[in-house]
């Protein structure tokens, strides 16, 4: 009898608990708070033992940070994909507009949008799950300025180029997501609205001159 099935049949019911799980630890966390929830609370809400939580994460924190860490992967690999004539900011923009294009189903497929950002509220205001965020955004960007030296062809530790790139494109995505967070709509298409609109301040910001001449102070002199 043919079982070639079965192994696949397997693997989507592992997904589906842990999916389960991540939805599960999530609600708990932003409902009670991330210190406060227990792995036993998490286990009991899927109707699982702690030894199948402890099958698909070392612990709370990295449940906590399951989605993140997809979204980051989605994100690598869109980068990844870019025509190699694209210059470097041209290439990261390009691959986050079109990551929000298609990660939104992603997300859904896992947990609502609403959740996953009352969880990125949660990680800002709880200083364990913040250390960790910043840590975790250290590692992207590293592996980011990698993929751009080598997209590039320069080294990466002689060339401080790539490194310097990311850092500029990673503060304002990091300043886009606080300001996405502090708003009323958590949809996809307003975080990609605001997205673009930030990521277009990059050049104003770095080449013009701020000050015109209706703001010059009154000591200025010509």
């Amino acid at each position: 009898m043919d079982t070639a099935p079965r192994p696949g049949l397997r693997e989507r019911k592992k997904q589906r608990t842990r999916d389960a799980l991540v939805r599960a630890a999530l609600e708990l966390f932003t409902a009670n708070g991330y210190e406060k929830t227990t792995v036993d609370e998490v286990v009991d809400a899927v109707d699982v033992s702690q030894r199948t939580f402890f099958r698909y994460f070392a612990g709370k924190e990295e449940a906590a940070f399951a989605v993140q860490e997809m979204t980051e992967a989605h994100f690598l690999d869109a980068v990844r994909r870019r025509p190699p004539h694209e210059p470097p900011l041209d290439a990261l923009r390009r691959a986050v507009m079109a990551n929000w294009d298609t990660i939104g189903e992603a997300i859904e497929a896992v947990v609502p949008i609403e959740l996953h950002m009352r969880t990125f509220q949660l990680i800002e205001s709880t200083p364990a799950l913040l250390a960790a965020h910043l840590c975790r955004q250290e590692g992207l960007e590293e592996e980011l300025a990698r993929v751009i030296a080598e997209r590039e062809g320069v080294d990466v530790d002689a060339d401080p180029r790539p490194r310097v790139a990311v850092a500029l494109f990673g503060g304002v995505l990091r300043l886009t997501a606080r300001r996405w967070g502090a708003g009323q709509d958590f949809s996809v298409a307003a975080m990609r609205e605001l997205t673009a609109s930030y990521l277009d301040q990059i050049g104003p910001a770095l080449a013009e001159n701020w000050h015109t001449r209706d703001n010059r102070g009154a000591g200025h002199v010509e």
